[in-house]
């Protein structure tokens, strides 16, 4: 069992399976959230969703900071062989551009209250106090990290979309393993065999 928890040249393992749904539900969750809470008319349950969705913020950044430390120490699994040349070279920046958005946007939202001029303190989940980024407290920095959390928030949902889509044509149209694969180590590219 334990050779199912890290990746192969042909397959994914357990951890980056995990980690990769687990990181993609937060994230999608916390654009939803972010949507409404800015939206309800009470003061008292946007403030509690507020909070919520800072905590939220905190797990997907320490949660993303793992991925991308696991990737870096793991084999990464290659296409399979019938992928065409033009996805094989744009796949690595559509990945890049993934992990790059989901580590912007939560450090986008630490920025913003950092800077707020309400400096109310976070508390992820009531545990403890995450301390401020060193950034000036003013409303003109708010203002910046309002626009660009949510403008940021905008473009990674839209990357997100894309990769679902995609894997969507790799199982639907192309029929390959491509999302099977990363829902289970069991599954590997026709190149070779689970280790």
């Amino acid at each position: 069992m334990s050779s199912m928890l890290r990746n192969t040249t042909t397959r994914y393992g357990w951890a980056a399976i995990v980690l990769h749904w687990l990181i993609g539900l937060i994230f999608i969750g916390q654009f939803v959230l972010g949507w409404a809470m800015v939206r309800i008319a009470s003061q008292r349950t946007s403030f509690e969703l507020i909070q919520l969705h800072k905590s939220f913020g905190f797990l997907l950044l320490g949660l993303v900071l793992i991925r991308i430390g696991w990737r870096l120490g793991n084999a990464s699994p290659g296409l399979p062989e019938e992928v065409g040349a033009m996805e094989r070279r744009a796949a690595p920046s559509v990945h890049l551009a993934l992990y790059a958005a989901q580590l912007v946007v939560p450090l986008s939202g630490w920025a913003l209250v950092s800077v707020s001029v309400l400096e109310i303190p976070s508390m992820p989940f009531n545990l403890f106090v995450m301390p401020n980024l060193p950034l000036g407290v003013s409303e003109q920095a708010e203002n910046f990290w309002i626009f660009s959390h949510k403008w940021l928030a905008y473009a990674a949902i839209a990357l997100v979309v894309l990769h679902i889509l995609a894997a969507f044509r790799h199982h639907f149209w192309l029929r390959d393993v491509v999302l099977v694969r990363m829902i289970s180590p069991f599954v590997a590219n026709r190149a070779g065999k689970p280790e």
